[in-house]
């Protein structure tokens, strides 16, 4: 059932998303009725994809209640309550922050309002504190390490990396169907995210090492437009990695040979073989400057 349903999604939006894939990252929300809009794919038995705009999140449909994942905004998460009811009346128990990011867990008082059980990682409760959204319920549940959300004879394992983007992310992985939920450390076939806001790239690649050798099939990330595949294969970890690692070595290899001018480096360094992700003309410019950045100035 399982393989049956992702191989239908990966091989109905292959020639989409090849398609798509010079497309820049949106920078503003469309109209109303436009293409990134929401919708639902159901990749495993009680386990769905939520989309809104560029945004995904998973949600887990068991006979005990739901589990929800990064509630994403207040608009977002009133058409996600939307979308589980129709599947479901059975109600939200338990919401998963993947890390502090607002934009990604910004909405989730709804279903604290409903009576939800809210669980993240313990550097979560902290950063909320320091900066807090009113949309935004503090975490009921923290750890530290791993966490196992269990509810329905279902389980969602939470395990946390250290430091990669920001210092509280925590990958999500079903045992069962071998799913990972990454975000924001993997978009596959998309060059790094403008400057690369609070991350850390050597952390990030030590990251990505680490959660290739968890037990997982298949990758569901947390970005994406609405022509790419909701799930895709393990190889997109290894292939985000290899762009970082590629990124980093060109430009140590141009400031070792003496260009230290960020604004040089951004017109000399290319990478042929990533031209055809999304953004690279847009954005592989400020990757090189965030380089740039690590290899000066240590940061």
């Amino acid at each position: 059932m399982l393989k049956l349903i992702i191989n239908s999604i990966l091989v109905t939006t292959l020639w989409l998303s090849t398609a798509s894939a010079a497309e820049a990252f949106p920078t503003e929300e469309p109209m109303e009725g436009k293409p990134f809009g929401q919708s639902v794919k159901q990749v495993s038995d009680g386990v769905y994809v939520f989309r809104w705009w560029v945004y995904r999140n998973i949600f887990i449909v068991t006979d005990d209640g739901v589990i929800v994942t990064d509630p994403m905004n207040a608009k977002a998460s009133k058409l996600l309550r939307d979308e589980i009811k129709k599947i479901t009346d059975k109600p939200v128990k338990y919401v998963v922050y993947s890390h502090n990011h607002h934009d990604h867990i910004s909405g989730g008082k709804i279903f604290k309002e409903e009576g939800a059980t809210f669980i993240a990682h313990e550097n979560v409760r902290k950063e909320l504190g320091d900066h807090p959204h009113p949309l935004t319920p503090l975490p009921d549940v923290t750890f530290s390490r791993n966490y196992t959300v269990k509810l329905g004879g279902r389980s969602l394992e939470l395990s946390y990396f250290g430091p990669n983007h920001g210092d509280s992310l925590v990958v999500m992985r079903l045992p069962k169907e071998k799913i990972l939920f990454v975000v924001d450390i993997v978009t596959p076939r998309r060059v790094a995210f403008r400057t690369m806001p609070d991350f850390w790239p050597d952390e990030w690649i030590r990251s990505l090492k680490e959660i290739e050798q968890l037990d997982y099939d298949y990758v569901i990330s947390a970005h994406g437009p609405h022509t790419e595949p909701a799930i895709d294969p393990a190889s997109i970890v290894t292939e985000q990695r290899e762009y970082l690692e590629d990124l980093m070595a060109a430009v140590k290899k141009e400031m070792d040979a003496g260009t230290h001018s960020p604004d040089k480096l951004r017109k000399i360094i290319k990478l042929p073989k990533y031209e055809n992700w999304r953004s690279y003309d847009q954005w592989l410019a400020m990757n090189v400057e965030r380089i740039w950045a690590f290899y000066h100035m240590g940061w």
